[in-house]
């Protein structure tokens, strides 16, 4: 389904959220008696009672976010000043707080845990920016990696995501406030993909943080074959033999990063791999998992520039070999065992 043009989210998608939050939570003593009159004859421990409570914090927490910004955007002049740097600053707070709030009651009401391993962008290279390189797998680990990175290392991340996001409210108005890019599709009137992507890198200071996901999308296995087909098409056949090696993850592709790269030449780079949310590529598969109890683990590796490689190609291959080191890592780290 296309998405909306923005006038229209926010006149109608945005207030019919907060709308919608206030029925949801006005009935929810009916709609509780139902789940838990249901509970019993479901498989698991109150699936039905932990689906309703996740979907209505997740709605709350989206109606409350759309208030807040927009007494934000009240307060910076109806929107005049809502790209200065204390207003921006204000934005990455917000979301630092709501980011907080999602994944407490996801630890309480989903039983999950997150863990870091490795060299985490607080320790890598302080004081210098970061292009962070993560694998694409599963609901939720956009969220987490912006979770660690806005709560726990103190950085303002800069994201690249599909456009398809925007059908999110909160997201759509919060993540176009800050310095993101939403990708379409096809030609959207401001350059081919790259060169989105080498604008959005442009200027990063000291505790900025570009995130990307090379793959592209999630991870599926009809996705990974597809993948590896498109790579034959362009024959590219040793990256498609490459790719055929890699079961865990789709084939990188390069062309965001390099550009990048070029953007930002004195950038560290952080690869990010994570396990735990491997079994959960449908609503279908969250469901049979509820409850999670899972442990999530990020795993970090970290690039000085200086060892980032300066041709078109070698740079090519180094990510298609960190792609292979992180199917490894997923290989033998599989359902959060570290």
């Amino acid at each position: 389904m296309p998405l909306p043009p923005r006038w229209v989210r926010r006149l109608f998608l945005a207030p019919g959220v907060v709308l919608l939050a206030f029925l949801v939570v006005t009935t929810l003593p009916v709609w509780a008696l139902f789940a838990a009159a249901v509970s019993p004859l479901v498989p698991g421990r109150l699936r039905p009672l932990r689906l309703l409570w996740i979907g209505c914090v997740y709605l709350v927490w989206d109606a409350v976010a759309l208030l807040a910004l927009f007494l934000l955007w009240v307060a910076s002049g109806f929107g005049w000043r809502v790209r200065a740097p204390a207003f921006q600053r204000a934005h990455y707070v917000l979301a630092g707080w709501f980011l907080k709030v999602l994944f407490w009651q996801a630890r309480w009401a989903l039983h999950l845990s997150i863990d870091v391993v490795g060299t985490d962008p607080d320790t890598a290279l302080p004081g210098r920016p970061e292009l962070v390189l993560c694998r694409h797998a599963g609901p939720g680990d956009s969220f987490i990696l912006i979770h660690a990175l806005v709560n726990w290392f103190n950085r303002e991340p800069r994201i690249v995501l599909k456009d398809s996001l925007q059908w999110d409210p909160a997201v759509d108005v919060l993540l176009n406030r800050l310095p993101n890019r939403f990708l379409a599709p096809g030609p959207d009137g401001r350059g081919s993909v790259t060169e989105q992507i080498g604008h959005l890198a442009r200027g990063l200071d000291d505790d900025d943080a570009f995130v990307i996901f090379p793959e592209g999308g999630n991870f599926t296995p009809g996705r990974r074959l597809r993948a590896i087909d498109r790579l034959r098409g362009l024959g590219l056949e040793r990256m498609a033999r490459r790719a055929e090696r890699m079961r865990h993850v789709l084939a990188p592709q390069p062309g965001g990063l390099l550009a990048a790269l070029d953007a930002a030449p004195d950038a560290g780079v952080i690869f990010v791999a994570h396990t735990g949310l491997d079994r959960m590529l449908t609503v279908a598969d969250v469901w049979r998992e509820l409850p999670m109890d899972k442990r999530i683990v990020m795993r970090f590796w970290s690039v000085p520039p200086e060892e980032v490689p300066t041709g078109r190609q070698e740079r090519i291959d180094w990510l298609f070999d960190w792609w292979a080191r992180i199917d490894e890592w997923i290989a033998a780290n599989r359902d959060g065992a570290a």
